[in-house]
């Protein structure tokens, strides 16, 4: 007959080897994510490059623009507000809200009130319950994307992590510009 202390070394083993297995498991895919983000992010830098360069800058508007009596270019109006589902420009001084589709706009006035009332970052649960959505996972999931999204491009400023607000010249320059 074996021993209590035997069977509880053996179980011991048994436990120890599946934990081992698990975090070889847990290694090779997390192994894969990095891959697979790296790749992901790599595809978002080819498309905002891709915007840029589709994007008329500053010397083709010039150079393409009818003159004023002095001599300056005359620039378009910009359009009221991107299309949904638009590319997020990168933030430069001068560049307006309405660059953005609706629903980055949204999240950029949320964030200029709660600095105007002077009050911190916003989490994204905050924001889902601001815009009157249920803080379910994928309703939060697609928040923090964008919210993500605008930091990357210049916009939001993650003061820590999970909580946004907006870049220094973002928040001075208003809805308005």
């Amino acid at each position: 007959m074996s021993s209590v202390v035997g069977l509880l070394e053996q179980r011991e083993l048994t436990a120890r080897r599946r934990v081992d297995e698990l975090r070889e498991e847990a290694d090779r895919v997390h192994a894969e994510l990095d891959v697979a983000e790296r790749e992901w992010n790599e595809w978002v830098i080819a498309r905002s490059r891709v915007g840029e360069v589709l994007a008329p800058d500053d010397d083709a508007v010039a150079s393409e623009d009818p003159r004023r009596s002095d001599g300056h270019p005359v620039r378009p109006e910009p359009a009221d507000a991107a299309k949904p589902k638009s590319v997020v420009p990168m933030w430069r001084a001068g560049l307006s809200w309405a660059a953005l589709s609706v629903d980055y706009q949204r999240i950029l006035q949320a964030l200029a009130v709660r600095i105007r009332l002077g009050q911190g970052p916003l989490t994204c649960q905050e924001m889902a319950a601001c815009f009157g959505l249920d803080p379910v996972p994928g309703k939060v999931e697609a928040l923090r994307s964008k919210a993500k999204r605008l930091v990357a491009r210049g916009w939001l400023v993650e003061s820590a992590p999970g909580k946004f607000t907006l870049a220094k010249d973002v928040a001075g320059q208003g809805a308005g510009s």
